[in-house]
């Protein structure tokens, strides 16, 4: 059965604890709302959580979460994109479910939205314009999937995004600087 959707939560924290967090989710099958949007609080915490299905474009069911090779990505495995922010650090990170067993996958943050055309989700999120790509200017999650085709990763780094600038997460079939796109997830990123 193919599924998509995708659910989305934002929040900022004004404590430790997360005291006055505040969620909102939207998805396929009827999500419902938790609460407003939130931003950056008082004390500059952020927070964002995606979550999505992967399918084929053009699928009866739409996803956010596209899948151009059902080989190495197949439709109905799942991801999921935090981010996390405060004044001194900024962490991206993922878990994908339902990838082949045992393999390793490149992952970078995309400066477009995905479309039926891979192409489409244009070049690499750089923190400064570069002639290369790198893992101290971009945000680079390569992961290997353990032997149930779980896979995971975290970046970490000073800066964060501009607005606007990054708005998708592209998987490719090898790590590190490029590699052929074989699923795409339209993610917001907040700035």
């Amino acid at each position: 059965m193919l599924g998509g959707g995708v659910s989305i939560a934002h929040g900022a924290a004004d404590g430790p604890d997360g005291a006055g967090h505040a969620a909102h989710t939207t998805g396929a099958g009827g999500a419902q709302e938790a609460g407003p949007v939130g931003g950056a609080s008082r004390s500059g915490v952020l927070w964002m959580r995606a979550d999505g299905v992967f399918s084929p474009p053009g699928s009866f069911v739409p996803s956010d979460a596209l899948t151009y090779d059902t080989t190495l990505v197949p439709a109905a495995a799942r991801i999921e994109i935090t981010q996390y922010s405060d004044r001194t650090s900024h962490r991206v990170g993922t878990r994908l479910r339902g990838l082949v067993p045992n393999r390793a996958y490149g992952m970078h943050v995309h400066t477009s939205p995905c479309a039926a055309d891979p192409a489409s989700a244009g070049s690499h999120y750089q923190h400064r314009a570069s002639a290369t790509a790198d893992p101290v200017n971009e945000v680079w999650l390569d992961f290997r999937t353990d032997r149930n085709g779980v896979g995971e990763a975290e970046a970490r780094h000073e800066w964060g995004f501009r607005d606007g600038g990054a708005r998708s997460v592209i998987v490719h079939d090898a790590q590190g600087g490029a590699g052929k796109r074989v699923a795409c997830f339209t993610v917001p990123f907040s700035s």
